[in-house]
């Protein structure tokens, strides 16, 4: 993980989920995932918008062209947990398609004009995924 990664988890959890670096506010989660091929639980900290009772995550890695190796993961084990400032919460990731995928992107690009950037930086299409929450 990032130096930059460490220090923002450890400002998210400081703060209760409130993130001034880079001007994040409180739009960021922490998303723990299984590794695909190591079976390692990690953490990713990514702009999550709320929808449905649970969070959209978008796999843009800054319009780079390879996707995030979190997008991969949750492939391989949807099963995830969701730590927002007010706990770790269980869910399931989706990836989105066809026009739920579209829609869904619309709302990133629409909550920050950086997602248009990075679409324009990349061939392919950044993957858009779903946390539903569980009560596991």
């Amino acid at each position: 993980m990032s130096d930059f990664n460490e220090q923002i988890i450890a400002e998210f959890r400081a703060h209760h989920g409130r993130v001034t670096t880079a001007g994040f506010g409180d739009s960021l989660i922490l998303l723990h995932h299984t590794g695909a091929k190591s079976g390692t639980v990690r953490v990713s900290p990514l702009m999550g918008i709320p929808a449905d009772g649970g969070w959209l995550i978008a796999a843009s890695k800054a319009g780079a062209p390879d996707e995030p190796a979190w997008a991969h993961n949750l492939r391989a084990h949807p099963q995830v947990t969701v730590e927002t400032g007010d706990g770790e919460h269980p869910a399931t990731a989706r990836e989105l398609t066809g026009a739920d995928r579209d829609a869904a992107w619309a709302r990133f690009v629409a909550a920050s004009p950086g997602f248009a950037e990075y679409e324009k930086r990349t061939t392919r299409t950044i993957a858009v995924f779903s946390l539903a929450l569980t009560d596991d």
